[in-house]
């Protein structure tokens, strides 16, 4: 697996796109690591310190998730190095998009990512540069439909994307219109770590969690793991966080995601960071659930979480371990020894997979065909993991030996 992964990442991208805003200091790449399947697909992200090698790492983490999610595309990503809080950010991602678009009107597809809104952001955006669809350059490069075919497609994706949940069974609260994007990753999430203990002839019910971060991808896993049967110990997020050693009730967890604010932690008897980060890694828990930044996860956080009895990691973020290797080094390589690792293409390719699901076919656009199909995804990769490695250490490196069997 390690030759595999090594082949894997030194290989070159195939096109790297760099962008200089005239107006402000942003700077903008979009990396597409392969054209695999006549296109490339990944989100769009916004941080201050973002650097090109950040915007390949997760490009090629993209095309790893694809191998699990569909479509058999290559993986690609876009970042803007520039603050996201900062006035200006509507006229950057406008010029941003203008500047690519002849990119997504042919090969690229694009959607959401940290700071930059699919719904709000990315869709407005791009069709006033003339992009029928974010996704428009998969549709033309991969599937290569009529079109009319195209048009039936493409109006699948929009409309499926920013759904309403009207069923009550996915939705915090059906009445505040929370939509499949807000929703979908931190499921996934949620039922990879419950399937992965169906797989292991065990139940999630009555199992310990912890969650890292409390924006959309945190807050929806906390949400659907309470709902599972799971009780959520701890939840520490940029703010602060809160631990309850005998389990928030599902009513509670509800009421925190239905109270967060701009992706944040909202509460009365908020634990400040600086404490909760001394005390929530030595908590007793079965389950971790990092979605808060990439590369935050440092080993000695890890082996404190084995300490207390941790059993089942299922990342919501990308690269959560503070590794410089692009995917496998040496806290992830430690971690994967010592408990069931789920890797990040796995457990979070929720929205990948919501994407492949309405560009494939016609399909049912009820929020239950939705969100199974995303279950049965993650179910089927787990599966072949199991059936590769019965034994609960080493899932991530059996998981990435699959995909990379695939791409090489």
């Amino acid at each position: 697996m390690k030759e595999l992964l090594q082949t894997y990442e030194d290989k070159s991208p195939e096109i790297v796109f760099n962008w200089k805003d005239p107006e402000t200091d942003a700077e903008g790449w979009t990396v597409i690591n392969s054209l695999r399947g006549g296109a490339a697909g990944g989100g769009t992200r916004m941080r201050e310190g973002l650097d090109m090698n950040e915007v390949l790492s997760l490009a090629k983490t993209m095309e790893v998730k694809f191998t699990v999610s569909g479509p058999a595309i290559g993986g690609a990503k876009s970042g803007i190095n520039f603050n996201p809080n900062d006035p200006r950010k509507k006229g950057v991602l406008e010029r941003w998009y203008a500047a690519v678009s002849p990119l997504l009107k042919s090969y690229y597809g694009t959607g959401g990512d940290l700071n930059v809104d699919e719904i709000h952001e990315v869709i407005p955006i791009t069709e006033e540069s003339g992009v029928w669809h974010p996704q428009e350059g998969v549709f033309e490069g991969h599937f290569k439909p009529t079109d009319a075919d195209k048009i039936n497609r493409i109006g699948q994706l929009r409309h499926g994307v920013i759904k309403v949940i009207e069923n009550p069974n996915y939705s915090p609260d059906v009445s505040r219109k929370y939509t499949i994007a807000d929703m979908i990753t931190g499921y996934g999430v949620a039922v990879a770590a419950k399937h992965f203990y169906d797989i292991q002839n065990e139940t999630i019910q009555g199992k310990r969690a912890i969650v890292q971060g409390f924006g959309n991808v945190g807050a929806a896993a906390a949400f659907y793991l309470a709902q599972m049967g799971a009780k959520v110990v701890g939840i520490i997020d940029r703010v602060g966080g809160l631990i309850n050693n005998e389990g928030f009730s599902f009513e509670e967890i509800t009421n925190l995601y239905l109270a967060k604010t701009s992706n944040t932690l909202v509460a009365d008897d908020l634990i400040p960071f600086k404490e909760i980060n001394e005390n929530i890694w030595s908590l007793k828990a079965e389950i971790f659930a990092p979605c808060a930044a990439s590369r935050l996860i440092t080993q000695d956080q890890i082996d404190q979480l084995i300490d207390s009895g941790l059993e089942v990691i299922s990342c919501g973020a990308n690269v959560p371990f503070a590794d410089k290797e692009i995917f496998f080094g040496s806290i992830m390589e430690h971690t994967d020894s010592k408990v069931s690792l789920i890797p990040d293409f796995i457990s979070n390719c929720g929205m990948a997979r919501v994407f492949a699901y309405f560009m494939e076919r016609k399909v049912q656009m009820t929020d239950e065909a939705i969100f199974n199909d995303t279950s049965e995804t993650i179910k089927k990769a787990l599966e072949k993991v199991y059936q590769n490695n019965s034994f609960k250490t080493g899932i991530s490196a059996t998981a990435f030996e699959i995909a990379l069997k695939q791409l090489i």
